[in-house]
């Protein structure tokens, strides 16, 4: 007996195995975290898609901008050019500053739209059915990298055409002057419009191919976007941006998959037979699309240890943005912020659509212009009642966040007889005082401003808010 109580043994093996306790509350804190992560992984679906339906609004009220209040605005700005004296007493312009961003804004969308003409869809299309799918995979990936880049660059190209027609005469100009700025913003909006195009003949390729391969072989490629996303370091900020870019490129997704059942509608003679044919195949992309959103900002929520009430901020923020621009000296147009914020420009999207709605559709007759009428007066009130409801919810966002005081704030001003060399700021018109957010991180303070020899770097770096970062950084892919 003293040899089996000392010697192991595989009786005493198998006895303590069977009998070996668990004792969790040793470690309590450990365990409740772990449990925490996973009612954390449980809300993200919910919180996250409160967040994407919303942006998805704000980037519809955009959207719908551009076809029922823009033309109306442009007709009053060329209206009141034409019946009124063109300066003043003074020697000011009576256009305003929104006036002529209006107009500019209009002639873009009529030149764009006339040089559509002379791009032909369906050669096109059949160009790209001709290649194989292993090429049609690469240049679809090629032609999503290019998108993220004209959206990185198009609206500034646009900002700088609206500030070099807008900004105020007796300022020395060092631009090259509003034609220049003009002609490459319409090249911008038509080559964007190109290429979303493309998109849309590659999509529509993939809908039609018989095996449905690359269908499938597209919608996996969103699942390698999981591969680059999660397993990087992601703070709160670099989180918001890449949610910013998630609801744009969703939003833009659903208007490719409008065109496509478009063009396949018009094929077919518009046959509803051949809609329940198309369903399918679109439910499968956007439950696809839905399915890699969630698991990518679980998983990074889950390894930067980021809880799920942050999407509840980036709504606030993105509430902020709404009710700061519809104040009474608001600087920007709403639809400029969305684009600043998200990397949405519906210019290039909305001149596409337009053309294949166009082209799809046969308008004849005085019957055919009174449905055109009443589809018109139909998407105005869907405007009206859509932006009520945003700034509705977007109040109440705002109050439930506690950032009412932020709309109130005076501009900051920086102290008297200091010189900074080098300052990057960010500035928002947002209320009827006209506030300026600036914010600085690095100043250059010389030998004359201390008093001592030589020169001295100070780095100042605050924690951002989320309404301070760079609203100009688009595309919401800038990882710091």
């Amino acid at each position: 007996s003293w040899q089996l109580r000392t010697y192991p043994s595989l009786a005493r093996f198998l006895c303590a195995e069977l009998t070996r306790g668990y004792f969790l509350e040793h470690n309590e804190a450990k365990y409740t975290e772990r449990r925490e992560r996973v009612y954390t992984c449980m809300r993200i679906p919910r919180e996250l898609e409160k967040l994407m339906i919303f942006g998805f609004f704000l980037c519809l009220d955009a959207f719908l901008y551009v076809f029922t209040l823009l033309p109306l605005r442009v007709l009053l700005a060329l209206l009141h050019l034409f019946t009124m004296p063109c300066c003043g007493l003074r020697g000011s312009l009576l256009l305003q500053p929104a006036q002529v961003c209006d107009i500019f804004k209009g002639l873009i969308m009529v030149l764009c739209y006339s040089m559509m003409h002379y791009v032909d869809y369906s050669m096109m299309y059949h160009l790209i059915r001709g290649q194989s799918v292993i090429k049609l995979y690469i240049i679809y990936n090629m032609l999503e990298v290019a998108d993220r880049l004209f959206s990185s660059f198009g609206q500034d190209i646009l900002d700088a055409l609206y500030w070099t027609a807008t900004e105020p005469k007796e300022r020395k100009r060092d631009s090259i002057g509003v034609i220049p700025h003009f002609i490459m913003a319409v090249f911008y909006v038509f080559l964007h419009a190109i290429l979303i195009m493309v998109q849309a003949s590659t999509l529509n390729v993939a809908f039609n191919s018989h095996n449905k391969s690359l269908l499938t072989i597209m919608m996996s490629n969103n699942f390698v976007e999981i591969k680059g996303s999660v397993f990087k370091k992601f703070e709160k900020n670099n989180l918001f941006q890449m949610s910013n870019s998630d609801i744009k490129e969703r939003f833009t997704n659903y208007v490719l998959l409008l065109i496509v059942c478009l063009r396949n509608m018009e094929q077919f003679s518009w046959n509803p037979d051949h809609l329940w044919v198309l369903l399918p195949d679109v439910f499968m992309v956007i439950a696809s699309e839905i399915a890699v959103d969630i698991i990518k900002h679980a998983f990074i929520t889950k390894f930067n240890e980021i809880t799920a009430d942050v999407y509840s901020e980036y709504r606030a923020s993105l509430a902020f943005d709404l009710v700061s621009s519809r104040q009474k000296n608001a600087c920007t147009d709403y639809s400029d912020s969305v684009a600043r914020r998200m990397g949405f420009i519906p210019l290039p999207l909305a001149v596409l659509l337009i053309r294949v709605v166009m082209s799809s559709v046969n308008v004849q007759g005085a019957l055919s212009y009174s449905c055109l009428l009443l589809f018109y007066l139909g998407m105005v009130t869907l405007k009206v009642l859509n932006s009520i409801v945003l700034l509705g919810k977007s109040c109440v966002y705002v109050k439930r966040a506690n950032m009412e005081d932020k709309l109130f704030e005076r501009p900051s001003t920086a102290a008297p007889g200091k010189t900074p060399s080098r300052t990057r700021k960010t500035s928002r018109c947002t209320s009827n005082k006209q506030r300026h957010v600036v914010t600085s991180e690095i100043f250059l303070t010389t030998k004359e401003e201390e008093g001592m020899e030589g020169t001295e770097l100070k780095h100042r770096t605050p924690k951002k808010d989320l309404l301070d970062v760079d609203r100009f950084t688009i595309c919401g892919n800038r990882i710091d």
